[in-house]
């Protein structure tokens, strides 16, 4: 059985609306799957559920889609946000696109002392958590922010949002989930210094967690922290 592709687009979705996407989706219909006018598609905005559609007319440089009916009304979705420092390129793409498919709500880079990657690109970053939501069927895509550094965060940080520290060889608790909403923080390889410790200490809604005995690489952290944040059956 052919595979009907799911594609984000930003336009509003009703029956029988007309959508135009761009060149890098026409692209990826016409040459990466092969399909041509008339071929089903879903169609998914994170605001009006997913509907399903057709192709109306195929160029290279952008594509006309047709709405036809609901699919799957707009449903709420954990309000879970991933505050991770950068890592090299590769292993950032990685936290992008599993953490999208673990159901992160917001992805905040976070500038440390010890933060490996100098520049964050988050044109690029957007455009993998388009594609993770696309194929793991989520209604919605995590909102990218910009790169703040860790005391600004902290400082504008909405204070009745819980943010779980993950702190390597602290004694602190193990990481369960909690109700409302929640924040996972996750420092660079190397961990945060002294004083990011220091300055972590003087946040109540700060909460120093612990993810297990070993010692984890910092994408493997990111994503064994929102899995825990959202396991049934550990609160």
């Amino acid at each position: 059985m052919t595979t009907i592709p799911r594609l984000y687009v930003d336009a509003p979705l009703f029956e029988t609306a007309s959508v135009t996407a761009g060149s890098a989706q026409a692209h990826y219909l016409a040459n990466v799957l092969r399909r041509s006018a008339g071929s089903p598609v879903h169609l998914f905005n994170g605001r009006d559920g997913e509907w399903v559609g057709q192709i109306a007319a195929l160029k290279r440089d952008r594509i006309g889609l047709t709405v036809e009916h609901l699919l799957r009304p707009q449903a709420p979705e954990s309000d879970l946000w991933l505050c991770f420092a950068p890592l090299k390129r590769d292993a950032t793409d990685l936290v992008v696109q599993k953490a999208t498919e673990l159901g992160a709500s917001a992805l905040l880079p976070v500038l440390t002392e010890r933060t490996n990657a100098a520049r964050v690109n988050e044109a690029r970053l957007a455009a993998i958590a388009v594609e993770a939501a696309e194929q793991c069927e989520r209604l919605t895509v995590p909102i990218i922010h910009s790169p703040a550094k860790l005391p600004d965060l902290l400082e504008t940080w909405h204070a009745g949002r819980r943010l779980a520290a993950a702190l390597e060889r602290s004694g602190a608790p193990f990481l369960r989930p909690a109700p409302g909403p929640a924040a996972l923080l996750v420092g660079p390889e190397g961990g945060f210094s002294h004083g990011e410790l220091d300055l972590l200490g003087r946040y109540a809604f700060v909460a120093p967690v612990s993810l297990g005995p070993r010692i984890l690489r910092a994408e493997t952290a990111c994503l064994a922290g929102l899995i825990l944040l959202q396991a049934p059956g550990c609160g």
